[in-house]
């Protein structure tokens, strides 16, 4: 039942209709302009490459010839050419790899950067509709799959139709008739390969949104596994996940039987084209109307010409998967970014504003605020009590410009400046949210994430104000190391860090949401103390239901269902 939830999340948050292939191929363009110089020198070199194998088929011709006694020149001169094309096909070869191993990475690493940090740039409520895991395998799996059509499937493309053309010309050249027929089938495979293109792009999209899926399950299955095993549901989960990869099985079955049946007809073309230019040479060497060379000329063209076509085969699924990977990070590219301006920041003293604030979520049908109005004046405590579902959290959204209001305004305000609360004034706010917010790292890792320019003595002031003075007690004091989620701390513990942490911040609006719910009532009353007593000048925004909280408070505001 858990996984069922988190798979239906999933599902909601997957692409709907189909992007035009031109819009996708824009957004590619425009997306890895570093990478063209790359695409190019490969391209370039496969190209060298594609002449390298053109003078090997004459030059093998050539030595036959001359071996046979057909034609006059030198074996020795013919063999130290034809090694030395040999050592540059090595050598190209050797370059493209690099090429590809070493630059594909940067390609790679800039697109997920650029996507990341446009990540944190969005805005908040529309980033919320998609699952963190489905994100995860957007910027690691599709992300992968985009930079290796640009730096390699694209150019090889490209380098196998030049081996066709080029192949093509010189079997021409040599015999047009045999070039004409082995080159019929190609109308057909193009023809058949249009369904094979749409059948494939479902495919993938099919079986990329379910590896989305089976990531978010494991991604959350491992983050609540405490949840798990206190509701015992390790079985039930791991059935569900079970489910989950045999509905990927499935997908991925019948997309390689699909694959494969396209494989067999395409093959058993080719090997009709092989034995007719076969059949056909032996029927010239009958007549005494080619040379032994000729006849091996044929034979190499004949699979310069089909391996081309075999390769694009093969490059079509690969093509697919990238455009459809192209489709899933455009979504991501296409969430609204948060408004950016200049940073505002007003120092002490600074107070928030609500003049007839109303607010909706999209899919809700009554306000959660209506004509709200409430001055957290400068320098005041305030705690903000209410049932659950109230908007308390919704609340705190608000002053921090993670969400707008559908109508009135949110002021910041100090000395006579008044500024609408919006991205450009968060950082008058300092947030701690409910629960254990730590990160993996150290304990001093996670103080300098408030105030990276901080030094010893202000990370033992912030701990002492906060009541985490244990620190300093550990072995290795702020330099222990912290597990994900603060894990080896227990949870008053990870709390009172918490709290240092926003004490080094610079921002003068503190909000504090149930920061003593994991406190012993002689430490909560404690830390109250000296957060208003210490903490002069700045406003304190309690979230609490406890009330001991609201005694330390100059303020109390109860929010009712609607306000």
């Amino acid at each position: 039942m858990i996984i069922a939830i988190f798979a239906e999340k999933i599902n909601d948050s997957t692409l709907k209709n189909n992007i035009p292939i031109s819009k996708l191929l824009s957004w590619l363009w425009r997306n890895f302009k570093g990478a063209r110089k790359q695409s190019l020198l490969t391209t370039f070199i496969g190209i060298a490459d594609v002449a390298c194998q053109m003078l090997w088929v004459l030059a093998c011709k050539q030595a036959i010839e001359i071996a046979t006694g057909e034609a006059d020149g030198s074996l020795l001169s013919t063999g130290i050419f034809i090694g030395t094309l040999m050592l540059i096909e090595i050598t190209s070869r050797i370059c493209n790899r690099w090429i590809k191993n070493i630059l594909g990475v940067k390609a790679t690493n800039r697109l997920r950067l650029e996507l990341f940090s446009r990540l944190l740039r969005s805005e908040w409520l529309y980033l919320q509709k998609l699952h963190t895991g489905d994100i995860i395998n957007r910027l690691e799996g599709d992300v992968s799959r985009i930079s290796a059509l640009i730096t390699e499937t694209i150019p090889s493309v490209i380098i196998v139709i030049v081996q066709f053309i080029a192949s093509f010309v010189l079997l021409f050249s040599l015999s047009p008739m045999l070039a004409s027929i082995v080159v019929v089938i190609l109308p057909i495979c193009l023809f058949i390969s249009r369904i094979y293109v749409r059948r494939m792009r479902s495919f993938n999209r099919d079986i990329r949104q379910s590896d989305s899926r089976i990531q978010a399950v494991l991604q959350e299955s491992l983050q609540h596994k405490a949840l798990i095993m206190a509701l015992e549901q390790n079985e039930s989960t791991a059935g569900e996940l079970s489910e989950l990869q045999e509905n990927l099985h499935n997908q991925v079955r019948r997309k390689t039987k699909f694959s494969l049946q396209a494989y067999t007809f395409t093959q058993i073309g080719f090997a009709g084209g092989y034995l007719t230019a076969f059949l056909w040479g032996v029927s010239g060497l009958a007549r005494n109307s080619i040379t032994f060379g000729a006849m091996s000329a044929f034979l190499q063209l004949v699979g310069l010409i089909q391996r081309p076509t075999i390769e694009l085969s093969q490059y079509i699924p690969n093509i697919i998967a990238a455009l459809t990977a192209t489709e899933r990070l455009k979504e991501l590219e296409d969430i609204p970014e948060e408004r950016q301006g200049e940073r505002i920041i007003l120092g002490k003293g600074t107070g928030v504003r609500f003049s007839n604030v109303e607010f909706f979520y999209d899919d809700s049908k009554e306000p959660i605020f209506k004509n709200f109005n409430f001055d957290f004046s400068p320098g005041s405590s305030t705690a903000i009590v209410g049932e659950t579902g109230a908007g308390k959290t919704t609340l705190i959204r608000l002053m921090v410009a993670l969400i707008r209001p559908n109508s009135g305004e949110i002021t910041i305000y100090n000395d006579g400046k008044q500024h609408s609360s919006s991205p450009a004034t968060r950082g008058n706010f300092v947030y701690i949210p409910q629960g254990n917010s730590l990160v993996s790292g150290t304990i001093r890792d996670n103080l300098l994430m408030g105030n990276p320019d901080a030094t010893d003595e202000m990370l033992h002031e912030a701990l002492h104000t906060a009541c985490a003075d244990f620190v300093l007690s550990l072995p290795q004091g702020i330099d222990t190391p912290v597990a994900e989620q603060g894990s080896g701390l227990s949870e008053g513990q990870a709390q009172r860090i918490a709290v240092a942490r926003s004490i080094l911040r610079p921002g003068s609006i503190l909000i504090l949401d149930e920061i003593t719910s994991a406190l012993d009532e002689e430490t909560e009353k404690e830390l109250l103390h000296r957060l208003t007593s210490q903490e002069s000048g700045k406003t304190l925004i309690f979230v609490t239901h406890r009330p001991a909280v609201m005694q330390y408070c100059t303020q109390v505001l109860k929010i009712s269902n609607v306000l």
